[in-house]
């Protein structure tokens, strides 16, 4: 069985992420709705964007490529919740749990990074010729 984005832990765990940075937005001044609301949400999706993007390309160097452009996207989303907290814009108690969110989601990206890295060393390395199939 072919698997997909939607399967993928990392996706799962930012789409966490994005459902908690639309509700807590929500509730932001609206003054702020093309500013701090339309980046937070923007860099939220880009989490999850670029981690379906990358699993739909051909080659394992792309993919690594787009889940890095995914973790950036994270560590954005990061440092926005901080500012947002520290303009109080959000309370102790809901940043604490998007944090806890963005790191869970950090970890998985990070494992899955990892692990294409793992796949494209293997790929690499040459065959043996007693084991290689004939041409």
């Amino acid at each position: 069985m072919v698997r997909a984005f939607r399967d993928l832990v990392a996706f799962k765990r930012g789409l966490e992420v994005v459902v908690a940075v639309y509700d807590v937005t929500a509730t932001f001044p609206k003054h702020e709705l093309y500013g701090l609301v339309s980046q937070l949400r923007r860099a939220a999706i880009g989490v999850i964007s670029h981690i379906a993007e990358g699993e739909g390309r051909i080659t394992l160097g792309e993919w690594r490529q787009f889940l890095s452009q995914a973790r950036g996207s994270l560590f954005e989303v990061e440092a926005q919740i901080i500012a947002a907290h520290e303009l109080r814009f959000i309370a102790e108690a809901e940043t604490h749990h998007i944090l806890t969110l963005i790191h869970g989601t950090g970890r998985a990206l990070t494992g899955l990074i990892k692990w294409v890295q793992r796949k494209e060393l293997v790929a690499a390395q040459p065959r043996d010729r007693a084991t290689a199939q004939p041409r």
